[in-house]
């Protein structure tokens, strides 16, 4: 290539490049603000608070964000060209646009999926049931309560677990747990928390036990405390040495503890300490 064509060459590149620049620009902004949107509704409704990291679901948003925020973007400024005729140039920004919200559609059904619906009081621990931790027996999916549902608009509920009614009942949850499938996993099992209240008043431990099994993490404690009591209902204590905890699982993490109201059982808090 001679220099004079080098030197027509240029121009050209850069007359396409700015304007595709301008509007990968523009797709940029319109995408954050779509996934903020999914934020919202990912972080203050779906995973809110801890559980965003015992789900998993903090992950599983920014990958899926990340990869549709920037490859949209890319993609109209590679295919931006003004001069193409305008239908064609139409036809494809549409067909990158489209490809984009299929993809964040794909992601965010997996996430509705992978969303916590329920912290399950189990005997002397509490587990973050997803929706797709909940046993796929069909008789267990017609149990399944509307508010536990994908694609609702509700936070996890607390929901305790009833005790087996019958000897023939108690083997049968007996094997399903060897199989792998707790009682919290089984709709037809969960019972209002209320009912559960006694006995988690009854396991739940003191707090300086907690603070007595990791000393090097005080400041985190102290931290999470403080935010619980901040976290206050009426008729609920306001004495940081009142609280109690026992531990929190899932599929993700065993090595969470919950805090709770010594009167109300409320959980209060969460805290990234192992309880057992």
């Amino acid at each position: 290539m001679t220099v004079s064509a080098e030197s027509a060459l240029l121009p050209a590149v850069a007359s396409r490049l700015r304007p595709a620049l301008r509007a990968a620009v523009w797709h940029m902004c319109l995408s954050i603000a779509v996934a903020a949107l999914v934020a919202f509704l990912v972080f203050g409704f779906w995973f809110p608070d801890a559980l965003r990291h015992l789900a998993g679901g903090a992950d599983l948003f920014w990958l899926i964000v990340g990869v549709d925020v920037v490859c949209g973007p890319l993609l109209t400024l590679v295919i931006f060209n003004p001069a193409k005729p305008r239908a064609e140039l139409a036809r494809d920004l549409a067909l990158v646009a489209a490809i984009q919200l299929l993809a964040l559609g794909y992601g965010v059904h997996t996430l509705s999926y992978a969303r916590p619906v329920a912290l399950v009081y189990e005997i002397d621990r509490f587990r973050v049931v997803s929706f797709a931790d909940v046993d796929a027996d069909a008789d267990e999916a017609e149990q399944i309560p509307d508010w536990a549902q994908p694609w609702r608009f509700s936070r996890p509920r607390t929901v305790g677990i009833r005790s087996s009614s019958t000897g023939a009942e108690k083997l049968d949850s007996i094997n399903l747990s060897l199989a792998g499938i707790e009682p919290s996993q089984r709709p037809s099992w969960w019972q209002d928390y209320a009912l559960s209240r006694p006995q988690v008043l009854e396991r739940a431990r003191p707090l300086p036990e907690l603070r007595a099994k990791h000393p090097e993490q005080s400041a985190l404690l102290d931290a999470a405390v403080a935010q619980a009591l901040h976290n206050n209902q009426p008729d609920e204590t306001t004495d940081a040495q009142a609280l109690r905890w026992l531990p929190l699982v899932s599929r993700r993490a065993t090595d969470w503890v919950v805090l709770l109201d010594p009167i109300t059982a409320r959980v209060r808090g969460y805290v990234h300490l192992d309880g057992f």
